[in-house]
């Protein structure tokens, strides 16, 4: 197949380089082009110095976004040759077969896309063939608020879609949509200069303000939530439980996150991620549970010269293991313990090359699968570039150790709302119900409640069935993971954590 780019040859960015290098690298592709076409109304020079201000003032490098001279497209300049499918990015093109036409919130060409995100909208991304979605996804961005972070986040997850869809083509696998585009009827935002000084200003007391409350307090700062469970759990009930939750205490120095209670051996232990403010690096801890409570506080049981976090723990062949998150090391590990609940030695890389978010395992109908998110690919990004939030990846195979065969269909899913787990899947009726992160205005704003309508090797379905929030009876303003073993339930969200604690003072 050769496929044609059409884009602006005028001002080429860069997310478009790693567009036309993840196409080529596409098996099945034999050829790809550019079509450079005058765009008159691209990206104005306004919102340029707005990137330039906002990667000043939060540190923020230019990935996707980042303009170009028009010569980085000469290695793609073939006249001549009929494409079998033109890919246009300008939205110039009349609709018609073997033409695929990219869209944000229903406006043609990615020209659209500073309109959505100055909207403060997360983009719906469509990619229509005469009239038919081809492929879409909302865009997650892991820094809400900043445009130029939005940006290069949604550029990302754009290359992953697009180069997803194609990938489906070339095999002819039969998963378009029938369904018809749905233009916006909002006029197009645009930032004038006077809109833009409004920014900046906002930008500089938000970064001031930011900086104050660093001064004051430890951010990020989370916290565990436990109860006891003799009743119907938080899926169940889908709302906070009357009772309340009781806080795991911490020093403030570090906090506690990504609790996984297990029953095993005998005894209950509730492992978490361990974040120690002083070092920047988590590290896996354990704590006791009795008839009280827990006994004592949390203790390390693994550490690794990387970040780790989200100790997913279960047991299996009368054994406990543990697939913690290693994304920082672009493995997902597996790990057994030989003294528990310490001793933990790694079994098997489960995966390798990926920077993968909350690994959450599933056995089903003898077949093993692995839920993450993962970031979009790119050489220039060697830790993956593009939301961790948004693309839901699926892997499966038939032994917990592997060997992991990648779904045909990945990502399966792109929602900043609904793809990232939030802890272990449970079955309710014989339906299973998958706790997911709702990321959209941020990291762990709130906790989902998808029930999957279908998981095989040939697809994936889910539908939100419900929704919880930090409020009253959680206190924050997130609400992360939840996860029971062993008759604990726990939770955990946000909590404020004062450098300075006054005697007597909690």
């Amino acid at each position: 197949m050769h496929v044609r780019v059409r884009l602006d040859g005028a001002a080429p960015r860069r997310w478009q380089i790693t567009l036309l290098h993840r196409i080529a690298g596409t098996p099945g592709i034999r050829a790809v082009s550019v079509d450079a076409a005058s765009v008159p109304d691209g990206w104005p020079d306004n919102l340029e110095l707005l990137f330039r201000l906002e990667a000043l003032i939060h540190g923020l490098q230019r990935i996707g976004s980042e303009r170009l001279p028009p010569t980085a497209l000469d290695p793609w300049r073939r006249p001549g040759a009929t494409p079998d499918l033109v890919l246009d990015l300008c939205g110039d093109l009349p609709a018609g077969p073997a033409i695929w036409h990219l869209a944000y919130d229903g406006r043609l060409g990615d020209g659209a896309l500073p309109a959505s995100l100055l909207a403060g909208a997360a983009p719906r991304l469509t990619l229509m063939e005469a009239g038919r979605i081809v492929a879409e996804g909302r865009l997650g961005t892991d820094r809400p608020g900043i445009l130029l972070a939005g940006m290069d986040d949604a550029l990302a997850r754009t290359v992953t879609l697009v180069a997803a869809a194609l990938g489906r083509r070339v095999v002819g696998r039969g998963d378009a949509l029938a369904a018809e585009p749905t233009p916006s009827s909002e006029p197009t935002r645009t930032l004038s200069g006077g809109e833009l000084g409004i920014r900046a200003a906002r930008m500089l007391a938000g970064a001031v303000i930011h900086r104050l409350y660093r001064l004051c307090y430890r951010a990020p700062h989370w916290r565990c939530g436990w109860r006891r469970l003799d009743g119907p759990d938080l899926i169940d009930l889908g709302r906070h439980p009357d009772s309340g939750w009781i806080t795991l205490p911490d020093d403030g120095r570090r906090f506690y996150a990504d609790p996984f209670p297990l029953a095993f051996a005998g005894s209950t232990h509730v492992f978490v991620e361990d974040f120690p403010h002083a070092t920047g690096k988590a590290i896996i801890s354990a704590v006791r549970f009795g008839p009280d409570g827990p006994e004592g506080t949390p203790v390390p049981v693994l550490e690794e010269p990387h970040h780790l976090s989200y100790p997913f723990v279960f047991e299996r062949d009368g054994e406990a293991w543990m697939v913690p998150e290693s994304s920082a090391s672009g493995t997902v590990d597996l790990y057994r313990a030989t003294r528990y609940p310490g001793g933990w030695v790694k079994e098997a890389t489960l995966l390798s090359g990926v920077v993968a978010s909350d690994a959450t395992l599933l056995e089903r109908d003898g077949r093993w699968w692995i839920f993450a998110t993962v970031r979009d690919a790119a050489p220039d990004a060697p830790a993956g570039c593009g939301s961790y939030h948004d693309a839901l990846c699926l892997w499966s195979a038939p032994d917990f150790r592997g060997p992991y065969t990648p779904h045909p269909a990945n990502p399966v899913l792109i929602d900043p709302a609904t793809a990232r787990p939030a802890g272990r899947i449970v079955e309710r009726g014989g339906r299973l119900i998958r706790p997911v992160q709702d990321c959209m205005q941020g990291y762990g704003r709130a906790l989902g409640l998808a029930r999957i309508d279908r998981l095989d090797p040939e697809g994936f379905a889910q539908t939100l069935i419900g929704r919880i929030e930090p409020g009253p009876a959680w206190a924050g303003n997130r609400l992360h993971t939840v996860n029971t073993g062993g008759g604990i339930e726990c939770i955990d969200g946000s909590a404020r954590a004062p450098r300075i604690r006054f005697p007597g003072r909690v």
